[in-house]
C-alpha cells in the first residue's frame, strides 16, 4: 500500500527486488478526508494492506487521505464517474442523493454495539448495499466510527435543549439536522475537514463530531466545552466504481471482500479504544468534558426523536420501512 508513492520509486523498487514492473498491477486510487491522526484513517491504511497481500500485488492500493486527491463532498460522483477507483465517506454524506443512509443518525436509537458490530454481513447492510449500487457505486466495506458524539461550543457548555437556542452548529444534512432545528439550533452542513476552520473564524459557533475525531482534528485548541452524549452512530464505508470492479480477476475481487470482512472487525475496536480514550485526552488539553446524563437524554430525546423520525420517513418512504425493519432483526 502506497501514499503519493511516486512513478520513480516504483520503478526503482520493482528493479532492486526483481519484481514484475508495478506498472503490470491493477491500479486501485482511494481518497478520503480523514486526518493521518484519525483511528479510522489508520484502519483505512490497513485495509488497504490486506488487499495487496491478500491479491499477492496484484492490486495497488493508494490511499489517498485529507482531501489530498479529491474533497469531501467529490468523492461520491467521482468514482461514480470513473474519475477515481474507491473513496470514502461517512453515511449521512449521502444526504438527499440516497435518504435511507441517515437510518443510523436517529436519536438514541442505532447505538448498541452488538447491532454495529453485526452490521457488515446483515440483510439491512445488503440493502443499502443494493441501493448504492443503483446510485453508482459498489460497495466494498462498513467502518463503525463512532456511537459517542461530541457536542462542542465556547464559553458554556451544551447541555439542555434551550442552551441550543440560535446556536449556528455544524450539521450533517437535512434529514439528519432535523432533531437540532427542534432544540432550536442553526445547523449549516459541512465535512469533518472544515470544521475547525469554521468554528476559529466564527462561521459556526459550536462543532457536533465523533469524539475521537474532536481530538484527533484538534477542536480544543478553538473550543472549550464538550458535552459526550451517545445521540447516533455513523459509519465510513469504501465503495468503488462498478466497472472498474467488474473488470477484476475473481481473486482480486476475493480479496477485496476478505479484506473488507476483517477492516470491520478492525474497525469496532478501534473506535471503541479512540472513544474510551478521547474524553481524558481533550480534557489534558484543557477543554471541560461533561458526560450526559440519563435526564438530560430524556430531554433531549423527546424534541429530536419525533422531528427525526417525519424527516427520515417524509425523505424514504416505503424503503425507510423496509430498513428500520431490517434493523430490528440484527437486535433480536
Amino acid at each position: 500500500m502506497k501514499i503519493l508513492k511516486t512513478t520513480a520509486a516504483a520503478l526503482l523498487a520493482a528493479t532492486t527486488l526483481g519484481a514484475p514492473a508495478f506498472a503490470d498491477a491493477t491500479e486501485m486510487r482511494c481518497s478520503h478526508q480523514l486526518p493521518p491522526a484519525h483511528h479510522i484513517a489508520k484502519v483505512i491504511d490497513q485495509w488497504a494492506a490486506e488487499i495487496e497481500t491478500l491479491s499477492n500485488g496484484d492490486i495497488d492500493v493508494q490511499i489517498f487521505g485529507a482531501n489530498s486527491l479529491v474533497g469531501a463532498r467529490e468523492n461520491i460522483a467521482s468514482v461514480a464517474k470513473g474519475n477515481i477507483e474507491c473513496a470514502f465517506s461517512i453515511n449521512p454524506q449521502w444526504g438527499k442523493t440516497l435518504p435511507i443512509m441517515n437510518v443510523t443518525l436517529k436519536p438514541y436509537a442505532v447505538t448498541d454495539l452488538e447491532t454495529l458490530a453485526a452490521w457488515p454481513g446483515s440483510d439491512a447492510a445488503a440493502f443499502l448495499d443494493e441501493k448504492l449500487l443503483e446510485k453508482g457505486v459498489k460497495n466494498a466495506v462498513w467502518l463503525f466510527t463512532t456511537r459517542m458524539t461530541a457536542m462542542t461550543s465556547n464559553g458554556s457548555p451544551l447541555i439542555n435543549p434551550e442552551d441550543f437556542e440560535g446556536v449556528k452548529i455544524r450539521g450533517l444534512n437535512p434529514v439528519a439536522d432535523a432533531g437540532l432545528v427542534a432544540m432550536g439550533a442553526a445547523p449549516s452542513a459541512m465535512s469533518g475537514s472544515k470544521v475547525y476552520e469554521a468554528l476559529s473564524t466564527g462561521v459556526i459557533d459550536a462543532g457536533m463530531t465523533d469524539i475521537a475525531a474532536a481530538y484527533s482534528r484538534k477542536y480544543f485548541e478553538v473550543q472549550d466545552h464538550v458535552t459526550v452524549v451517545p445521540l447516533f452512530s455513523v459509519f465510513f464505508h469504501g465503495y468503488l466504481n462498478p466497472a472498474w470492479y467488474d473488470g477484476l480477476t475473481d481473486a482480486q475481487k476475493a480479496a477485496i471482500t476478505e479484506a473488507g470482512a476483517q477492516a470491520a472487525e478492525w474497525a469496532v475496536d478501534a473506535s471503541e479504544a479512540a472513544s474510551a480514550s478521547a474524553p481524558k485526552q481533550l480534557e489534558e488539553n484543557g477543554m471541560k468534558v461533561h458526560f450526559q446524563t440519563p435526564e438530560e437524554a430524556a430531554a433531549w430525546k423527546a424534541l429530536m426523536v419525533p422531528a427525526y423520525d417525519k424527516s427520515f420517513g417524509d425523505a424514504t418512504g416505503e424503503d425507510g420501512v423496509k430498513l428500520l425493519e431490517l434493523i430490528n432483526q440484527i437486535s433480536n
